[in-house]
């Protein structure tokens, strides 16, 4: 009897694939392997057939080319097919390494290029308009989906096939890192195991195993209107506009096309590639007016040389200065509307006649309805207006009734609770949730955190500095007003810590983790010697945690040297840029890293990178947001509690939350101070 290698893998038991694919998706998060919607080597047609609904998305090994990568997605109820791209970027210290795209961004890894487009709802390409957000996980794994689908299709083996292949689960390894998911994504528990393959097509919409924790989001309206699909497209492989030679970019040219792929545009295949500068993209025969028509389905001879998709590359000069007759729609912020208005003003200085000119520039501003940003001057707390429901209108500072509350409403939830009622308020205050479409007018931009990075941000930098602040000096009331015994202020030094641990990881906000950080470092709370010994006796894992893993991740987030995984993010440490572009109006009492005479300018400069990536990721943290905070249905007085008007209020009373910052913070650095000698009072040198 012959050994046949692919049926060894398809009489594996039900729990050694489940094994196998758990071991897969713990690889790490920029492998390839390790995220369910990675399918490998399936055909062209099942691939169709799992995309059903506009936004579902998969990534499959291309069959025709070893080493691409095809995108399959439905959009307007038809199956679309994009090849990912890819360029070899030179650096500046020679080496080079292969990056992935569509049309215009481009990532070091596939995973990063997904989240990506899922988290920012970005159309694939400007023709199609297809929007990717629901992700299609697999529910076994790779090598049995390949040798399942290699037995049904007996033209994919020989040379194609996994077993001919001896390279290929090694060549789909992609190692390279972006810089920005330090840690392994969190993954759910609960994927159904299963050997029967055709039930595979049923049981995979229901795979918990989502690595980038994108839940099903399809609703009857679709979140950006759908474009009408193009008929057929060549795949075109993009080309770096008067860069190419600089940077070392050397992409594949689309003119020397393989004899697998469809040529649509006869004729110009012996043509040089078109000037960038005199055209919209990188090959003439592609234009948007004349897209050719589908060609025949008897002209492939392999099922997966179908036609895909054609991305369309765009130079500098085609993006900034738009054609009269087309409707573009209008940036979507700020800076991209300036990059707009300079490329007008760049071809009103070309023209002929000051007078047509300007008049064009006026026509053109006009349609794009640019409305300049406002400047905010006054902060959005208002304290005296603050309609509370546990506050009277004229209270004094610390009032031992509403204290009272206060403790009894903290104590009696649990941490996970109490993490997803901060990230709520938290997410509203720095714009991540609840942006108005008059609010975005009105900012210039779509997300706080790309409002922040901006000059016009100033009055929102301000407010979250003061949110931090009082956030953190409330945590320390809380500790340093538990008067009762050493080891009831241990017990809640120890909760205190697991919601550090739970805004960390399962939120994933890092404002409100280094504020509860920041609490747990005062000076008045590190010096409660005895209280500390109490929470090493009673609750070592507590202790354990915030010494050899909390404490050491916020001294990496502080020094720019590591950041949590983007795709469970809801709120990134913002506080060192925040503090670096505030610098005359943070108050500081410890040196900052930035301060260091070794490392200083490598942590700016950390900080200033750091920057560009929260600017740019406004839209994922709020899909994060929205998708943890999903049914969360929080109470009203617990919602107030963490609100910084009420915090406010509380902490210095009804006038005094009026006077200036520097005078409330000193005036309870004193407070705080008596409140911890109280508890543990200093012991004097004369009774040693």
């Amino acid at each position: 009897v012959q050994f046949s290698k692919e049926k060894y893998i398809l009489d594996s038991s039900p729990e050694k694939l489940h094994k196998e694919l758990e071991e897969e998706l713990k690889l790490s998060s920029t492998d390839l392997r390790s995220h369910a919607w990675y399918h490998g080597r399936i055909p062209r047609e099942v691939s169709e057939s799992l995309v059903q609904r506009n936004g579902d998305f998969l990534i499959r090994d291309s069959l025709t080319s070893l080493g691409d990568y095809v995108l399959t997605c439905r959009w307007r109820n038809e199956p679309l097919h994009f090849k990912i791209n890819k360029v070899t970027v030179k650096s500046s210290d020679g080496h080079s390494h292969v990056q992935y795209l569509f049309e215009q961004e481009s990532f070091d890894h596939v995973p990063a290029l997904v989240r990506f487009y899922v988290g920012n709802r970005k159309a694939i390409s400007e023709q199609s308009g297809a929007i990717i957000y629901c992700p299609i996980n697999r529910t076994f794994p790779l090598r049995y989906l390949e040798a399942s689908y290699g037995l049904a299709n007996g033209k994919h083996g020989g040379a194609h096939s996994p077993s001919g292949q001896k390279g290929h689960i090694k060549r789909r390894s992609i190692t390279m890192t972006d810089g920005l998911t330090a840690d392994k994504i969190t993954r759910a528990e609960g994927c159904p195991t299963s050997v029967s393959l055709p039930h595979h097509r049923d049981i995979i919409r229901n795979c918990a195993v989502s690595v980038d924790q994108i839940q099903d989001l399809h609703s009857p309206m679709s979140p950006i209107s759908e474009n009408p699909a193009s008929p057929a497209y060549s795949t075109v492989t993009r080309l770096k506009p008067h860069a190419c030679q600089a940077s070392g970019i050397t992409p594949a040219s689309p003119v020397i096309r393989r004899s697998s792929e469809p040529q649509l545009c006869h004729g110009n295949s012996s043509k040089p590639l078109a000037d960038p500068a005199h055209s919209s993209h990188s090959t003439p025969c592609h234009g948007y007016a004349r897209a050719s028509p589908s060609p025949s389905v008897s002209s492939y001879s392999d099922p997966d040389t179908g036609h895909y998709c054609q991305l369309h590359p765009s130079s500098p000069i085609s993006r900034d200065r738009p054609a009269h007759d087309t409707r573009q729609p209008p940036a979507k912020s700020y800076v991209e509307r300036l990059k707009v208005e300079e490329g007008q003003r760049g071809t009103v200085e070309n023209s002929s006649g000051e007078a047509e000119a300007g008049q064009r520039l006026k026509g053109e501003l006009d349609f794009k309805g640019f409305v300049p940003p406002t400047m905010e001057t006054t902060s959005s707390f208002n304290p005296a207006a603050f309609q509370s429901l546990l506050i009277p209108l004229d209270n004094k500072p610390l009032e031992m009734t509403v204290l009272k509350k206060v403790k009894e409403l903290l104590a009696e939830v649990d941490v996970k609770t109490l993490a997803k009622h901060i990230t709520k308020v938290d997410c509203l205050v720095a714009r991540i949730l609840g942006v108005t479409v008059e609010m975005q007018r009105l900012m210039g931009v779509s997300s706080g955190m790309e409002l922040l990075t901006l000059p016009h941000g100033h009055q929102l930098r301000l407010d979250l500095l003061e949110r931090f602040h009082t956030m953190s000096i409330m945590i320390a009331v809380d500790i340093l007003g538990c008067t009762g015994s050493t080891e009831e202020r241990a017990a809640l030094l120890h909760k205190t810590i697991q919601l550090a641990a739970e805004l960390k990881s399962t939120m994933g906000n890092m404002f409100s983790f280094a504020a509860v950080m920041s609490a747990l470092e005062m000076t008045q709370i590190a010096r409660l010697e005895q209280t500390w010994m109490v929470l090493r006796q009673r609750h070592t894992e507590g202790a354990i945690l915030y010494e050899k893993k909390l404490k050491p991740f916020l001294k990496s987030l502080n020094e720019g040297k590591e950041g949590p995984p983007l795709t469970n993010t809801t709120f990134p440490h913002i506080i060192p840029l925040v503090t670096l572009l505030e610098r005359d109006e943070a108050l500081t009492e410890s040196p900052e890293p930035w301060e260091a005479t070794d490392s200083g300018v490598e942590v700016v400069m950390a900080h200033l990178e750091a920057a560009r990536m929260v600017a740019h990721h406004g839209g994922l943290y709020h899909t994060n947001a929205e998708v943890k905070l999903q049914g969360f249905q929080g109470k009203a007085e617990l919602l107030e509690v963490f609100s910084t008007e009420f915090q406010l209020r509380l902490l210095w009373g009804s006038r005094g939350a009026e006077s200036s910052q520097a005078e409330r913070y000193e005036k309870f650095d004193k407070v705080l101070t008596a409140l911890s000698h109280k508890l543990e009072p200093a012991v004097r040198f004369s009774e040693l």
